[in-house]
């Protein structure tokens, strides 16, 4: 429906005024029911003063969501200076001015021209005026008016939460408190019931139940019990206009769970359980595993087992295994199947966490009887003993029996045993034993002293089954017999001085022994027969394994004797009585007047004269002067330069020069093995020179030529003996090369030391045409030619 407001413009006679626009009182809701007039104060006359009214309006009012094909009209605007000839202009400023809200210049018309929303904004403020279109000066001031959106319930509920999840215990009562849902309307809560919301349950009856007003859900049955059904899933509805007809709504789904608590009693699910085992389960093995059910979970599933009774009780344990809340009973003690081969048990299975208001429901656990079922085996042999301790001298004979260890099958055959030593425990294989009665001997001699303690182990095995053994320690001690003298604690050195006085002790001795004694060592000392006379010093016993050496005379002199060797007797007390005989160094030395040891060298004395210390200095610095001199003209001769022992032009001895350029000829002077040109096979790195002195003494070993030339060897021997016979050759060894070709050589020979053989003249012509680098040599002996022809 369009609402049209109306504005009333009057005229007063007179002088036109200023205008002010006086709001009146506003609306709170709802259309207006009587027009609100903004009136315009000033004087008509000067003696007559009247109030006039210049702008006449209301608020405007407009309902959202218009869905009209033409501009929705909101109301007109008129000012009393409008004489209705258009020369007035309306303008139209603020909140959507020109975009949402247009006017119409003329006329004063406002209209919307888009769908409002009040949820988006609810009140537009705007400023109208009108203008002289001629001046473009305000007739008015401008005054403010208020567009207000009226609200429609076009808005539905929304839930804070698509999804809420609630958990409670269960078996809780009627009116638990579960979880509050959430919904808000987008609507105006001030006008009309488009706001107001109210919530129903559409899906968990009977189980849950839920506040209209606040979305309190709550337990609406009794005793809901999780192992029946743990998972529930609530639909709730939100609607507007207070739920009546018309109304927008919403849903949410609301998933609630059932927490466990401990309401069920653990329960065998059979009463007896049968287990069987050998009777060598070691200890602690499992022997079986029972398990009580319960139908709760976690904590509250949790079981305790325990055995309460039976003739078991003490031979077979019990323990919760905590993954999979199974018993797992256990072996304590040894079983043996020839004395006890059925045991009867009686297992109690408790709750370790008890509610304590499900009480009534009946005790939480639950008992089973366990028969257990012991298998005969064949055993290994079973010792008299864990342990046999055995004591033995150590003069004890070879083969002396000391002691005897037992074994027996524990098997209803009982089978015979044999005994044997582990020798990895007896390396030595000090003791043997009687592998069918099972006494232990001795086979090597013993020695208290060397091993107080011996332990071996021995091995008990079944005849028929050797694999059947069993081990047992023996320990065996070594009793001690007086078998050993006694000694001095320490090699005794002593000295005694010159000017020494009689009776004057000099060193105190002590002694040791390795035997053992019950009591304690009783030593008695004495000094040898052959020296207790003649001796120069007494020895005195001072009973508590001590003696002490004393002087018998006053004075004694380092040039008689420098040295005195004093033989001591030590005897033990034990029996057989062991005695040994020691001896003692008693040196003679010059002390001062305080008895202080100066020297106890008798040849100081002897020859009192010496070098002084000044003197041995300088002996020294000559001695260091004269290696470093030596020192240096070794390696002076060792930088000289080594002379050629020929060194005369002349000299006609066989020699082979080195030519170490090109066409040097016979006027190089360096001894070049032109033999290697002759026979490549003839390389030897070291050769020795005949004219310098060889640098070694030893020559080195020239290898053999593989090959067997008769003419060679001749040529050699020939050389040899020349060389022996000359008189100008080395006094020293040296080594001469001779490259000889032998006849026939398809290469011919290259050296000039040949050429004199020839019977006819050579021609070198040739070598001009060998290059550049024979050039020296074809000048060389192309002259030989010309100097001959001259």
């Amino acid at each position: 429906m369009r609402t049209y407001h109306c504005f009333w413009l009057l005229f007063w006679a007179g002088q036109p005024h200023q205008s002010f626009l006086t709001p009146l009182s506003k609306r709170t809701s709802g259309f207006p029911e009587k027009e609100k007039v903004l009136v315009l104060s000033g004087n008509s006359r000067q003696d007559l003063h009247r109030s006039k009214r210049s702008w006449m309006w209301n608020q405007f009012f407009l309902l959202e969501e218009y869905t009209g094909t033409d501009y929705q009209y909101v109301g007109k605007l008129h000012s009393d200076q409008d004489k209705g000839d258009g020369s007035l202009k309306y303008i139209l400023s603020g909140d959507g001015a020109g975009d949402l809200f247009i006017i119409n210049e003329n006329t004063g018309d406002i209209q919307a021209t888009k769908r409002l929303d009040r949820e988006e904004k609810p009140v537009y403020i705007l400023r109208a005026q009108a203008i002289n279109r001629r001046t473009g000066r305000p007739v008015e001031p401008e005054s403010e008016f208020i567009i207000k959106i009226h609200d429609i319930n076009d808005n539905e509920p929304m839930f804070t939460k698509d999804v809420y999840n609630a958990s409670i215990p269960e078996m809780s009562d009627v009116g638990t408190f579960v979880v509050q849902v959430t919904a808000t309307d987008a609507d105006d809560p001030t006008y009309g019931n488009s706001a107001k919301v109210v919530y129903s349950i559409l899906q968990g009856q009977p189980y849950f139940s839920v506040e209209s007003e606040t979305g309190i859900i709550k337990t609406a049955l009794l005793n809901m019990d999780r192992e029946n059904r743990e998972q529930y899933q609530v639909v709730i509805q939100a609607k507007d206009m207070g739920g009546q007809m018309g109304g927008l709504s919403g849903t949410t789904t609301v998933n609630i769970t059932l927490t466990d608590v401990n309401d069920n009693p653990p329960r065998f699910p059979q009463s007896t359980y049968q287990f069987r085992t050998p009777e060598s389960t070691p200890l602690d093995s499992p022997v079986g595993r029972i398990k009580a059910n319960d139908a709760d979970v976690d904590e509250n599933a949790e079981i305790e087992y325990s055995i309460t009774e039976g003739d078991g009780y003490d031979t077979f344990g019990i323990t919760t295994d905590k993954d999979t809340q199974e018993g797992i009973i256990t072996v304590k003690k040894a079983l043996d199947f020839e004395s006890k081969n059925l045991y009867i048990l009686k297992v109690e299975a408790t709750n370790t966490h008890v509610d304590p208001r499900f009480l009534y429901l009946g005790p939480f656990k639950d008992s089973a009887t366990v028969r257990i079922q012991v298998e005969d085996v064949d055993e290994p042999p079973m010792f008299s003993r864990p342990a046999y301790i055995m004591e033995v001298k150590e003069d004890v004979p070879l083969n002396s029996v000391i002691g005897t260890v037992t074994a027996q099958d524990p098997d209803a055959a009982k089978n015979p045993v044999k005994y044997s030593v582990d020798r990895h425990t007896d390396m030595d294989r000090v003791f043997n034993i009687n592998s069918g009665n099972g006494s232990i001997f001795t086979s090597k001699p013993l020695d208290r002293e060397t091993l107080l303690w011996h332990n071996i182990t021995v091995i008990a095995a079944e005849i028929n089954n050797p694999k059947q053994s069993s081990r047992v320690p023996v320990f065996i001690k070594v009793l001690d017999v007086n078998d050993n003298a006694p000694e001095f604690a320490m090699f005794y050195e002593t000295f005694v001085c010159e000017n020494a006085k009689a009776e004057q002790l000099i060193q105190t001795l002590s002694a040791v022994d390795k035997d053992d004694s019950y009591n304690g060592h009783q030593f008695s000392f004495s000094l040898a027969p052959e020296a207790a006379s003649s001796s120069n010093f007494t020895l005195q016993d001072n009973r508590d394994n001590t003696a002490g050496i004393f002087t018998r005379k006053t004075r004694y002199s380092r040039h008689e004797t420098s040295t005195y060797f004093l033989p001591v007797v030590i005897s033990d007390n034990d029996y057989p009585i062991q005695s040994s005989t020691e001896t003692v160094t008693i040196r003679v030395c010059a002390c001062d007047h305080r008895g202080k040891m100066l020297s106890c060298n008798a040849e100081a004395l002897i020859h009192p004269t010496g070098l002084s210390t000044g003197a041995l200095i300088a002996i020294l610095l000559c001695i260091i002067i004269l290696l470093v001199t030596v020192v240096l003209f070794a390696a002076l001769r060792r930088q000289r330069k080594k002379e050629p022992l020929i060194i005369s032009k002349e000299d006609i001895r066989d020699n082979i020069v080195s030519y170490n350029d090109e066409g040097g000829g016979e006027e190089d002077t360096q001894a070049f093995d032109i033999g290697t040109l002759r026979n490549p096979e003839a390389i030897d790195d070291n050769k020795l020179r005949r004219d310098i002195v060889p640098e070694t003494l030893f020559m080195p070993r020239r290898t053999a030529t593989a090959r067997d030339n008769t003419d060679v060897r001749d040529f050699i021997n020939q050389r040899l003996k020349e060389n022996d016979t000359d008189p100008t050759a080395p006094p020293y060894d040296s080594l001469a090369t001779y490259a000889y070709e032998g006849n026939g050589s398809v290469a011919e020979s290259l050296s000039s030391l040949e050429s004199v053989t020839t019977d006819g003249d050579q021609d070198y012509d040739y070598l001009s045409d060998w290059g550049p680098r024979f050039k020296k040599l074809a000048d060389m002996y192309g002259s030989m030619d010309s100097d001959k022809d001259s």
